[in-house]
């Protein structure tokens, strides 16, 4: 079973009816108790980062959360701000992250010399393979996935890097260290090739 952790951010619903349609068993999450059954959890979000971690951290579920994936290994998708999270710290407040993946995150350089770039970074953007991610089985790397984002996730490791997208400049847009796997792009906004991300995930 899936648990959509269910904290006040992220499309909810839209994870739900996806799952719902592949005929994949999840739970949206509110407690610390109800994530205690989930073989798999997703961390979704939107807005700030600040605002995002202070209500993980009012929702009681942080503590939980790092037992399970910390110590039980159980395996976590950040989408968005959920992969931020992932992070040590963002450029965008002065809150810590939830440090499972060695990286910060930065604000996209809007001012390189030759660009004009408009943020947030919105739209369709195709996405290239940096290796062989479970997450990316069978997709179509030539078809495009919804970004809404200001911020991007800097990899102290480069091998925690498995994606990235070209946008004025080439930076990470999903990341992965052991179980805990995280995707800059809204794969529950990016139609077939994002239900199939979705669908792989359940299938780790």
């Amino acid at each position: 079973m899936i648990a959509i952790v269910n904290y006040g951010l992220g499309n909810i619903s839209a994870f739900a009816n996806i799952y719902k349609s592949l005929g994949v068993p999840f739970i949206l999450a509110d407690t610390a108790s109800q994530l205690r059954d989930a073989s798999k959890i997703i961390l979704p979000g939107v807005g700030s980062f600040d605002h995002a971690m202070q209500l993980l951290q009012a929702s009681g579920m942080r503590g939980e959360l790092n037992r399970l994936v910390l110590e039980e290994k159980r395996p976590v998708l950040g989408i968005c701000v959920g992969m931020q999270m992932l992070a040590l710290s963002s450029d965008e407040g002065r809150e810590t992250g939830l440090g499972w993946i060695d990286g910060v995150v930065r604000k996209i350089d809007a001012a390189r010399p030759g660009h004009e770039l408009l943020l947030p970074h919105m739209g369709w953007n195709s996405v290239r393979s940096l290796n062989d991610n479970a997450l990316l089985t069978g997709l179509d790397m030539e078809s495009e996935f919804y970004f809404l984002h200001s911020y991007y996730f800097d990899c102290n490791q480069a091998g925690d890097a498995f994606a990235d997208v070209e946008y004025g400049t080439r930076f990470v847009c999903g990341v992965n260290h052991e179980n805990i796997y995280g995707v800059q792009f809204h794969p529950e906004k990016s139609h077939r090739n994002g239900v199939r991300l979705l669908k792989n995930f359940a299938e780790l």
